[in-house]
């Protein structure tokens, strides 16, 4: 039995609260995705991703999850020497969830601008034999990437709901969202410091701190 990996990320660009990747394994031939209708999570309702998820999670073999913390993806983006920041620590991740899944072949979307190094550093991380594939937009492609990013932004979202409700509503997280960056000029209106959800190495937040 040969069996297959997905791996995807959501929440990469959010200037508030955490990257989330996700991994799912199948077998290779089993057609239970297809007929889920999975696809890529940018291109479905909030309601029919937290669907999808609960059938993804019954329908799979094995699934994972790692989250990155602002305060970890700034440590990186402000301290990380060349090729070993956030792009890196993705790479990182990636194949923590890969080992954790154990798949014959890994199909990712990367991280990387570059697929092949992505690749490298990804197999360089690893201590078994595994097929890696990097393709940008995989999760368009693949049934099994398009899985691991529906996980992936069903767990952000649950994750950014309940920072909502705790700190008030602060729309997506997203630079392009103005209730996120009408929450972040209220902070720094009213004299305090971004809280720790917030990603203080992200352009958005530099610029509204005067830096």
């Amino acid at each position: 039995m040969s069996l297959i990996a997905g791996v995807d990320e959501a929440g990469r660009g959010a200037v508030i609260g955490p990257l989330v990747i996700a991994g799912v394994l199948i077998e290779e031939k089993s057609q239970d995705l297809q007929l889920l209708g999975v696809k890529d999570s940018k291109l479905l309702t909030p309601r029919k991703r937290r669907k999808l998820s609960g059938k993804i999670k019954d329908a799979v073999l094995k699934y994972a999850y790692f989250e990155l913390s602002p305060a970890q993806i700034d440590r990186v983006v402000l301290f990380g020497r060349q090729y070993r920041r956030l792009n890196y620590l993705e790479m990182c991740v990636m194949a923590k969830i890969i080992r954790d899944l154990r798949p014959d072949r890994a199909i990712v979307d990367p991280s990387d601008v570059k697929p092949e190094r992505c690749i490298q550093e990804i197999r360089r991380m690893l201590a078994f034999e595994v097929e890696i594939i990097c393709e940008h937009h995989a999760d368009r492609i693949y049934p099994v990437v398009s899985a691991a990013s529906i996980l992936a932004k069903v767990h952000r979202d649950a994750m950014v709901s309940e920072l909502r409700e705790r700190y008030g509503d602060f729309g997506s997280g997203y630079p392009s969202d103005p209730k996120t960056i009408g929450f972040l000029e209220r902070i720094i209106k009213n004299g305090e410091d971004f809280p720790s959800f917030v990603r203080l190495s992200w352009a958005t937040a530099k610029r509204l701190r005067g830096f």
